[in-house]
């Protein structure tokens, strides 16, 4: 009997127990309100992460107050009291606010928003600030707006960059009127190549600095700078693979996999790859390149962080020189030839490899003091052989243009570079009265060289008649004649009539051999930059002094070395007019020395002197929406001097010329984010006059630049259901437009253009299924163009479909 009572009243305890105890649930989300998978919840001694939805439970809690704590490597900790009673299930949401600026300096860890928006930039101040609080315009493209869109390739998204669009097929761009120049990877300066354009399976997002950004990155393009930010790793487990078919035999196939390697979350890894296997609108053109890129990020301590990337990409196909169409003298016909007409061979290629290295440390000594630096190795290899236009047209035996008839050239060429980028500073924070000081000091070195063995070989010109070829007028009553008494080219020319494609016997050709000389060019430069916030306002002062050399003839008896030096300041102020509105001002200068090539090139006709620009710009940043829609304004003038441009010189088609000045000025436009939960939206437009000013021709002055359209823009928005019958399903839907352009001819202007995209979408569980169609309507466009033998016409309708996973 007593052991049946002691029973009894234990089985009473523990059911008493059982029923004591509580259960507490809820979800952790960002500012935003997108969810946060992997966020600590404690109450007590217990812990939970939160699921792939943010959302969290702990049960067995026993009654009475507790302190929940909740946390995210990136966020600001937060802690509640919860009073729960007996048997309770309580609920208890979080919003964390990130804490990006103060947890790293250099992009360590990657990106965890799943938007259009992205709020903070890197590149523009050295340090993490907020987009809002930077005094210039810094527009940009995420990685949703990419998938969404099915974007392979920067030209894919540049339409969705206010004031940016294509100059030519290559990676080569025009900002606010001004041609791109060298491509920056994390911040990091590389070579300045015009294709092929790489893929952008490992890019994060891809944001242009806009106008002169010297004071920061030394030598740069007077119009901005284009940075694109590689995926680093997650705290959280993300893995995705997707396959891609379409129009134009489009095979492509992605995979990327990130998340913790150890239990701490100390080591954290993420690995991108990309395969793509198509061909194009444009004759004998195709695509063949992969990416292989895996990422490392170290965090030992809180205040030590270090992240490896490496990057490689393969890319086999045929360098498109665009579009050849009749002469001038035929008229101004665009369509005189189709769209898809190309100048090639089916026996050309072009084979390059790019492999680069980024090493990055933020350590910091105290809560207000620490140190960053980041290091890539870039290499370059570069196998071609082409046959393209020879910049003019073919000439008949009175030395008159033939029209329908394409001057021709074959150029081979093997070649590698290699680059390095070392970018170190200390960042300082101090509190003087009532200002706060963040302090930049640094270093950047930069260099860029060529080593022995690169060489190209030129075919092209007139046969002479006692053997030889030449290019020049001089020489045009000694050239070979047919039967018809027309020069013999060296190279048959292109019948833009009849256009004939074979596998091209380059031994029939006379070439001339041009070895090229090791080369080495470097620049350096240090600054000093405080960004100071005082009641409602910020400034941004910094100054810059930079060093650039070139060396000919690298480590040859007869190396020479050139140097140039200037000192570049930046002036910028914020003011918080509203809790959601910030203006701004700014004043900055660039200093862009001519490229070796052109100094060099015994043909170009230099020496010349370098670039100088300067830039005012004042706007508006806003969040709106619940902070979920940016909506930035830009209101500014450039004035540059001294720009290289072709001569268009028909005896010496390298020739170059320098104009006086040039000048900008407009305003720009741009909104990304999410104005309901179910509509996201990313629009910009651009109004902008960029003219010549001076220029030694007087017909030139007042006109309108190459490439730089009066009005351009666009949209794109996606709408997704998650509720009802078509619960899971998205529509998206997006316009581009731009007025027309003028190309270095005189005489051709490329017309305005409207395209429109569509597309659907279905979700289910993790599945998606997505369908776009590209330019609707068919539209027949230009994105670009030189001159009549090099056109780029935008793609025809083309459709594209998509399926992913992920787990």
């Amino acid at each position: 009997m007593q052991k049946l009572i002691i029973t009894l009243v234990f089985i009473f305890l523990i059911n008493l127990t059982l029923q004591a105890q509580a259960t507490l649930k809820g979800t952790i989300t960002t500012e935003s309100g997108e969810p946060l998978p992997g966020a600590t919840v404690m109450v007590d001694s217990k812990g939970i992460t939160t699921n792939e939805n943010g959302n969290y439970a702990i049960a067995d809690i026993n009654p009475g107050t507790h302190t929940v704590k909740t946390t995210y490597i990136g966020f600001e900790t937060q802690t509640k009291e919860l009073t729960v009673e007996n048997g309770e299930t309580a609920t208890l949401d979080f919003q964390l606010i990130s804490s990006s600026e103060e947890l790293q300096a250099v992009e360590i860890t990657g990106r965890r928003e799943k938007s259009y928006k992205n709020e903070v930039s890197f590149a523009a101040t050295k340090t993490a600030t907020p987009i809002k609080d930077i005094p210039q315009a810094v527009s940009y493209v995420t990685k949703e707006v990419m998938a969404d869109q099915q974007a392979y390739r920067v030209n894919d998204i540049v339409k969705n960059i206010s004031g940016v669009n294509q100059f030519s097929y290559y990676d080569d761009f025009s900002f606010r009127g001004f041609r791109s120049g060298e491509t920056y990877i994390n911040g990091l300066r590389v070579l300045g190549l015009f294709g092929p354009q790489p893929l952008l399976a490992n890019i994060e997002r891809v944001e242009v600095l806009k106008g002169p950004a010297s004071a920061m990155f030394g030598n740069s393009a007077p119009g901005g700078i284009m940075n694109r930010v590689t995926k680093k790793p997650l705290y959280e487990s993300r893995n995705a693979i997707n396959f891609t078919v379409g129009s134009f035999n489009t095979l492509r196939t992605t995979a990327d996999f990130t998340g913790p390697m150890n239990d701490k979350g100390t080591l954290l890894y993420r690995l991108n790859l990309a395969y793509e296997n198509s061909d194009s609108f444009r004759d004998l053109q195709d695509f063949k390149s992969y990416v292989v890129a895996p990422s490392i990020s170290f965090l030992p301590t809180e205040k030590t962080r270090i992240n490896f990337d490496l990057v490689i990409t393969n890319f086999d196909s045929k360098l498109d020189r665009g579009q050849p169409i009749f002469g001038a003298t035929a008229g101004t016909d665009l369509n005189s030839t189709p769209i898809s007409f190309a100048i090639a061979q089916t026996s050309d290629f072009q084979v390059t490899d790019v492999a680069y290295a980024t090493l990055s440390l933020n350590h910091k000594f105290t809560d207000d003091f620490s140190f960053n630096a980041s290091y890539m190795r870039y290499m370059y290899e570069e196998d071609l052989q082409e046959h393209r236009t020879s910049n003019q047209f073919a000439i008949d035996g009175n030395g008159q243009p033939i029209p329908t008839l394409m001057g021709m050239q074959v150029i081979t060429r093997q070649q590698q570079w290699v680059a390095d980028n070392l970018s170190t500073y200390f960042l300082y924070e101090a509190q003087t009265g009532p200002a706060s000081h963040k302090i930049v000091a640094g270093f950047d070195y930069n260099e860029q060289r060529q080593p022995v063995g690169n060489a190209q070989s030129f075919a092209r010109g007139y046969r002479l008649q006692g053997g030889g070829v030449s290019n020049s007028p001089a020489d045009f009553p000694n050239f070979l004649r047919d039967d018809n008494g027309n020069p013999v080219p060296n190279v048959p020319h292109f019948n833009l009539e009849d256009p004939s494609y074979n596998v091209a016997r380059i031994s029939d050709y006379v070439f001339d051999e041009s070895p090229r000389d090791p080369t080495k060019y470097y620049n350096y430069g240090f600054y000093v930059q405080d960004q100071i916030k005082w009641n409602d306002f910020q400034f941004l002062v910094g100054g810059r002094q930079e060093f650039y050399v070139d060396v000919t003839n690298f480590n040859q008896a007869d190396e020479e070395t050139t140097t140039q030096n200037k000192f570049l300041p930046r002036l910028g102020v914020v003011y918080s007019a509203t809790d959601n509105v910030n203006v701004y001002g700014t004043y900055t200068q660039s200093f862009q020395p001519q490229g070796l090539a052109s100094q060099t090139d015994p043909n170009a006709g230099g020496p010349f002197d370098p670039v100088t620009a300067y830039m005012v710009e004042g706007g508006a940043k806003g969040e709106f929406f619940n902070k979920n829609l940016a909506a930035n304004l830009a209101i500014y003038y450039i004035e540059n001097n001294n720009i290289l441009v072709n001569a268009n010189d028909p005896g010496n088609p390298d020739l170059l010329t320098q104009r006086g000045q040039e000048v900008a000025k407009g305003f720009e436009l741009d909104i990304n984010g999410r104005i309901s939960p179910n509509l996201t939206l990313t629009a910009n437009y651009a109004y902008n006059v960029a003219e010549i000013t001076e220029s030694d021709n007087p017909e030139e002055i007042g006109r309108t630049k190459e490439n730089a359209p009066l009005n351009q823009g666009g949209f794109f928005g996606k709408y997704h259901f998650n509720s009802g019958a078509l619960n899971g399903m998205g529509l998206t839907f997006g316009s581009t437009f731009s007025s027309a352009r003028n190309t270095f001819e005189p005489t051709l202007r490329l017309p305005e253009y409207t395209i429109f995209d569509a597309g659907a979408s279905y979700k289910v569980d993790r599945f998606n299924i997505s369908f776009l169609v590209n330019n609707v309507f068919d539209k027949t466009h230009w994105v670009g163009g030189y001159s009549y033998v090099r056109l780029y016409p935008g793609a025809p309708r083309n459709y594209l479909l998509s399926v992913g996973y992920s787990f």
